[in-house]
């Protein structure tokens, strides 16, 4: 019997249900700790909304080839709208000067408690072995099915990209689709390094794409950047908003405005 998809792994009820356990385990555990401030109603209403947002992430990053008649997609865009006003907003992102990538976390680590987190393999691929298809997979050091080979649909761009562990690795890059430093400038600096470490690991917040939009993207708000494909925007604003209400983030103004029309698809 083959290794399971990531999809598989995270998309059933069964593994729901026990991530739910794990979490609240966990969540009680902290509260009883050091927990940065935060109360375990808090640190339960996170773990609860993240895995709402994974559920959401893996189903719509598995037909992003269909979004156009999607209708689950179109659905649930249009009930986001409604819970837009309830997220916090500034009239603009202020830049903090002390953002460090490092305050994430080491890059990639198994060590989180968001789904996939500890199975064994680092981040990156878990979400290449999500993302891409004719996969060939075999060990490293990081993971003992890391994808050596494959194929991207990009869905920022629509352009298929070939993927091969090496030189050629860097065609394919993971994005934060809520980018790290924005989540940094709008809440995530008073966060626990914990929470942080979850976030920059969060499959709901991850996807694949080719490296010359994530690059072009770098940082970026919505505000300031959406996918060149107009196809995929409204599944970008869904995973935007989703991630930005799950960990309770705030929004500027400009980006709130862009993903409200992206929704409307």
């Amino acid at each position: 019997m083959g290794r399971p998809k990531s999809h598989e792994v995270w998309g059933g009820a069964s593994a729901f249900v026990l991530w739910r356990r794990r979490w609240r385990y966990r969540a009680r555990r902290i509260a009883r700790g050091a927990a940065g401030g935060w109360s375990f109603r808090r640190w339960v209403v996170v773990g609860v909304c993240v895995v709402t947002a994974v559920c959401v992430a893996v189903g719509v990053v598995r037909t992003h080839r269909s979004l156009p008649t999607d209708p689950r997609l179109r659905a649930f865009a249009t009930a986001l709208i409604v819970t837009l006003p309830s997220i916090p907003v500034q009239q603009s992102r202020i830049h903090r000067d002390d953002y460090r990538r490092e305050a994430f976390g080491v890059a990639w680590t198994d060590a989180v408690r968001v789904p996939g987190g500890g199975n064994g393999c680092d981040t990156r691929n878990d979400v290449l072995t999500r993302d891409l298809r004719d996969i060939r997979a075999g060990p490293v050091s990081s993971c003992p099915h890391a994808v050596l080979a494959g194929e991207l649909h990009s869905p920022y761009t629509g352009e298929f990209v070939m993927f091969r562990r090496g030189s050629g690795s860097s065609s394919v890059q993971i994005d934060h689709i809520v980018p790290l430093a924005y989540a940094w400038d709008m809440g995530a600096w008073a966060w626990p390094a914990e929470l942080r470490r979850d976030f920059g690991n969060d499959p709901a917040n991850l996807v694949a794409v080719d490296a010359r939009s994530n690059q072009a993207k770098s940082d970026a708000e919505p505000g300031r950047w959406m996918p060149p494909r107009h196809r995929f925007r409204c599944q970008y604003a869904v995973q935007f908003v989703v991630v930005v209400r799950a960990y309770g983030l705030a929004l500027d103004e400009a980006s709130r405005r862009v993903l409200g029309q992206a929704l409307r698809c």
